[in-house]
Formats: C-alpha cells, structure tokens, sequence
C-alpha cells in the first residue's frame, strides 16, 4: 500500500527497515499493549518483518505498512489476518514520542478508506488490550463500535474486539425535472 495522507506516508516494508522495527517493537507500549514479540537482535528484527508483513504482503496482497512522517518511520498500520480470526483486522502501533499528535487517528482512517477502495471486505475487526485507553478512544473515533471480549486460541487472554462496517454507498440526490 502505497498511500499519503496530509502528514504521512505508507509504503511496504522491507528488511532495510530492521532497525526501525526492533525499534518500535521494543518499545515499552508495544511490549504492554501488543505484545513481547521477542525481536532482541537486528536477525530477530529482519526474521519479524520477514514471516510478518513481508509475508503478509505476498499471502493476502495487504499487509503493515511502514508509516512515515517527514519521511522518517513513526509507526506502522495496516491490515492483517490471523488464521484464528473470520475477519480481516486493522492494526497499527506508533512510537511514543508521536502520541497525542492525531498521526494513529489518520493513520486507521487512510487505511480504512483505502481498504474499502481496494477490497471487497465487508467488515474490518480490532483486537486490543482490555486496559488501552487510548487505542479504543482512537478506534471509537475513526467508527468502530465494541462487540466485546474475545479470547483467542494464540492469546492467554482476554481482548476486546471492536468492529467496523464498510460504508454504505452516498446516493446521489437529483433534482427534479
């Protein structure tokens, strides 16, 4: 997906962007709220981006994205799907220094537009922690409604799953004759 809002750009990732993802996924809100991914070395990093959105990329023709911001990477977003979940998910996961800016609130929104341009999906799932505030506050705002807790088969734990529902078609209003 290459895709530029306002203040950002998407573009695949490659194994160039290793070090950004050890980065961002050793950051203390990933490990709490994602995930420890166990991404310890620069080959731990290039092996996530290999069997995740690479792979993601070439199974599913969608994938994370890097999110860029003055064209240094500050996060990512994307589509995803899990072999354990019906739905197509969102996901997303910024770093710190770029909260409170709105930069994941246009992120999920590109995305959303841009998924229901390119696809047939009828429905876009979010799984996210139980105690992240702010991932359902932002999810609330680009139009997701909470369907409730949801315990999968790779997860120890509870999640609450939240769903979008693609927008039906404007219909145009013509004036009378």
């Amino acid at each position: 997906m290459n895709l530029t809002t306002e203040r950002l750009a998407f573009r695949p990732f490659t194994v160039a962007d290793a070090e950004f993802a050890f980065e961002l996924v050793n950051s203390k809100p990933f490990r709490q709220f994602i995930g420890d991914k166990q991404v310890r070395t620069h080959n731990d990093a290039v092996r996530y981006l290999e069997t995740g959105p690479i792979a993601s990329y070439r199974d599913h023709g969608f994938g994370m994205c890097a999110v860029l911001m003055d064209g240094e990477p500050v996060g990512m977003c994307g589509l995803l799907k899990r072999p354990s979940m019906d739905d197509v998910e969102i996901g997303y996961a910024f770093l710190p220094e770029v909260f409170g800016k709105g930069i994941g609130t246009e992120a999920v929104r590109a995305t959303l537009s841009h998924a229901w341009q390119t696809t047939d999906l009828m429905r876009i799932a979010a799984l996210l922690a139980l105690g992240n505030t702010a991932s359902r506050a932002l999810l609330l705002k680009a139009g997701f409604c909470e369907k409730g807790e949801i315990t999968l088969p790779d997860f120890d734990h509870p999640n609450l799953l939240m769903t979008v529902e693609r927008p039906e078609p404007s219909r145009q209003q013509h004036a009378p004759d």
